[in-house]
């Protein structure tokens, strides 16, 4: 199986977690994601699979889109909801125009700081390895972007906000320095990630559904009903177009930013035993994703000069 699933990642799990178990689910070993989610978070985890997983280094830069609730009144050391409260907890009612204007000072580029319980390095040990070990972490500021950071509603001292944000930050952080700013404390107490790259939250599918079509593949064409742990498997997706071909995202939609180009024989060819190809439709293209059919992306090709392009990654046929 090669292909891009888009997980619905559940609260309290790890992306490591998730991709361990998908692993089961599939019965593939080759499983890996595009880009982490704390295991408080929710949402959008791109998981890729088979020889795709190849596909990971071009989403390093990634935007992502994130919705949660900010809590006002204390600080935590992890800087989320998941973690031991710092200081005494005051009480605090935040109006929704002073939070708005607060928000806006985030928005551009700026500097910021990562949790102390966060996978940043220092002299190459991840930062919460020290953090648990309740030694000093000292992290320097990077620079991050903020293309957007609304905050939709205030309900007592929970502030629900909508963020845009480059690869890299940390909605934690933001929480935590807001707190900081108004001088009582606060941190994240919820976070759901709708978006990352190309990829959608309407397109994710559970564990648990992406269980249940493994499962009902094999039973389609039989009476009795598949079953997950003694329980019948949701009927609606044991209908030939809820397989588990069907959770794969189609390969034309990734990397929309990339044109496309369809081989023919004697190219796919070609281009499958790592030879340079002649594209001269696709001239102001630095980079292409190359197709054999509909579905087959064979590769992705690079330009080296002029209309030649050279492959980068070849993806091998099943």
């Amino acid at each position: 199986m090669n292909g891009v699933i888009i997980l619905d990642k559940p609260a309290g799990w790890t992306s490591h977690d998730v991709v361990n178990r998908v692993r089961r689910i599939l019965g593939q070993r080759s499983v890996g994601h595009l880009g982490t989610l704390d295991p408080l978070a929710t949402g959008v985890l791109p998981l890729v699979t088979g020889s795709l997983t190849r596909l990971a280094q071009f989403y390093t830069a990634s935007e992502k889109t994130y919705e949660g609730v900010i809590r006002f009144g204390f600080a935590t050391n992890t800087y989320d909801a998941d973690g031991d409260p710092v200081g005494e907890q005051t009480s605090v009612a935040p109006t929704l125009e002073q939070l708005q204007k607060l928000a806006t000072e985030f928005l551009g580029l700026i500097q910021q700081v990562p949790p102390p319980f966060s996978a940043k390095k220092i002299h190459g040990v991840p930062a919460y390895k020290l953090a648990r070990k309740q030694q000093d972490v000292v992290l320097k500021p990077v620079e991050v972007e903020i293309k957007e950071f609304l905050i939709l509603s205030v309900d007592a001292d929970r502030a629900h906000f909508r963020a845009r944000v480059a690869s890299g930050t940390y909605m934690r952080s933001v929480a935590h320095e807001m707190g900081q700013r108004l001088g009582c404390g606060a941190h994240l107490e919820s976070l759901r990630r709708t978006a990352a790259a190309e990829f959608e939250i309407a397109q994710a599918y559970t564990l648990q559904q992406i269980e249940s079509m493994k499962l009902a593949g094999t039973k389609i064409d039989e009476r009795e009903p598949a079953t997950i742990n003694g329980n019948v498997a949701d009927d609606s997706l044991k209908t030939p177009e809820h397989t588990i071909e069907s959770l794969f995202v189609h390969p034309r939609q990734l990397l929309p930013h990339f044109p496309s180009v369809t081989a023919d024989e004697p190219t796919a060819a070609r281009i499958r035993s790592g030879r340079p190809i002649n594209l001269p439709e696709l001239s102001r293209a630095r980079q292409v994703k190359v197709f054999h059919g509909q579905r087959d992306l064979i590769a992705i090709a690079t330009r080296v000069a002029g209309t030649l392009f050279h492959p980068k990654i070849v993806f091998p046929i099943d």
